[in-house]
């Protein structure tokens, strides 16, 4: 997924651990790996704006995108995560 306009949002991400999942992560690890956790956290803002603002991004969007990725996540960024979604799902 290189933007939020790429994702479905229907659960259709590959397998964990299947070589599509992996390389998906690789991709995104390569673009991300070497930023900070504010670093990622206004990334992940900025594109989830651009997506409400220009309608290509919706509040199940925003809520499959966060079950996608919460299962990787400790507790503290899960809790982060979804403030985050609840202040994007009220723009």
């Amino acid at each position: 997924m290189n933007d939020f306009a790429s994702y479905d949002g229907k659960g259709n991400a590959p397998p964990a651990g299947s070589q599509e999942w992996n390389a998906e992560a690789l991709a995104a690890i390569r673009r991300f790996g070497g930023k900070s956790e504010p670093e990622l956290t206004r990334e992940i803002y900025a594109r989830a704006v651009e997506g409400k603002r220009n309608g290509t991004l919706t509040n199940e969007q925003i809520d499959a995108f966060c079950a996608a990725l919460s299962p990787a996540l400790d507790e503290r960024a899960r809790r982060k995560l979804e403030r985050l979604a609840e202040k994007l799902k009220q723009m």
